[in-house]
């Protein structure tokens, strides 16, 4: 993408993808399976009927699109999670963890019952190593040098997810969506990171808001199907 490209991005009216995770204080979800599902849950918004044509979200997604794909993650429990779940949007489930995606709202024009949510003190911890990545399901390999908080670092796998489903084929798209988006995150080994960002496959290079420097490399995205433009 040109420096051009990118200013006239930022000229655009800006857009943020509010995400929100539950996290009861004595019940808070595993890291990794809070990112898959965050991941997901920007999949299944980017792919709802109301998001597309003439839905009544189909403005703001185009909006949002068309400028810098931000999102946020907020954290969540008892009543404040209850009037966000009120709220027009999606939830989905992990194993474990909820996360209810909402429709893209102006920066400065979060409804009021999540903009008194808090965005930092989103700190989750996997009790166990992540398993083997099932077969068939994508992955998003995360930077193995770069520490980010869970909330960030949520942001990020729903960056990578999209910037995978844009690379996709028509046919890859709707096996992936008739599947339920299987998808894995993990850190990938610091051996192989150099490789990966230069294998042709989605990178997400963040624009450097908060908690990283800007450029920085967070996610590549993985599919089997998924076509590398290997040079």
């Amino acid at each position: 993408m040109s420096s051009n490209d990118t200013d006239l991005r930022d000229e655009k009216p800006q857009f943020v993808l509010p995400l929100v995770v539950r996290m009861e204080r004595d019940a808070p979800p595993a890291r990794t399976d809070a990112l898959e599902t965050a991941a997901r849950a920007v999949m299944e918004i980017l792919t709802d009927a109301r998001s597309l044509g003439d839905g009544e979200w189909a403005p703001a997604m185009t909006d949002w699109q068309d400028a810098r794909i931000r999102k946020v993650v907020r954290r969540a429990r008892g009543a404040e999670w209850r009037r966000a779940d009120a709220l027009p949007g999606i939830t989905v489930t992990g194993e474990e963890a909820e996360v209810r995606v909402f429709p893209p709202v102006p920066l400065d024009g979060w409804p009021k019952e999540l903009a008194r949510l808090q965005v930092s003190g989103t700190e989750l911890d996997d009790p166990a190593a992540p398993g083997p990545v099932p077969e068939g399901a994508a992955v998003l390999w995360f930077n193995p040098g770069l520490g980010m908080s869970a909330g960030k670092a949520m942001a990020q796998a729903g960056h990578g997810a999209q910037l995978l489903w844009w690379a996709m084929a028509e046919d890859e798209r709707e096996a992936w969506r008739a599947a339920g988006f299987p998808l894995a995150v993990r850190t990938a080994a610091a051996g192989d990171w150099a490789g990966l960002t230069t294998s042709g496959l989605p990178v997400v290079r963040d624009a450097g808001f908060t908690e990283i420097a800007p450029g920085s490399c967070t996610v590549v995205s993985a599919f089997p199907r998924v076509r590398r433009n290997l040079k």
